[in-house]
């Protein structure tokens, strides 16, 4: 990310973490079955050959050209990597960063000192829209 497209942001006096601005997005994105085929680590030979969902590209090159920032966050591990890497290269994904390592298995509860949309992936990239919804926070 660039910084000069950071807000600066102080609480007390004394400077945190940067801001993005609120018309910036920060998505982060799986891979196995949101974006191609759900392959499992164990079989890391299909993932070179992995099918995508054109609808997931289209979208997120839409994003990445409205100026948001793409990062795939997945449970491939490092050593998938550089199939990982040619595979998004060769479909023509944009991305600003690839995590590797995510835990297996689902049912996330992500707690984080910046705001967290979570997105559940269901079969078909279209126009993300507000609903409302029922969200677990910390009691005061």
């Amino acid at each position: 990310m660039n910084a000069m497209e950071l807000k600066k942001h102080r609480i007390n006096g004394e400077t945190v973490s940067p801001i993005l601005p609120n018309e910036v997005k920060n998505y982060l994105i799986d891979i196995d079955g949101t974006v191609c085929d759900d392959i499992p680590n164990e079989e890391p030979d299909r993932m070179a050959t992995a099918a995508l969902y054109p609808d997931a590209l289209a979208t997120i090159q839409g994003w990445h050209a409205d100026g948001h920032y793409i990062t795939f966050f997945t449970s491939r591990t490092e050593e998938h990597r550089e199939v990982t890497e040619t595979w998004l290269t060769k479909y023509g994904f944009p991305y600003h960063g690839l995590l590797m390592g995510k835990p297996r298995g689902g049912n996330y509860h992500w707690i984080d000192n910046h705001i967290v949309r979570a997105t559940r992936f269901s079969g078909t990239f279209n126009n993300l829209v507000r609903k409302p919804a029922t969200i677990e926070v910390f009691e005061d």
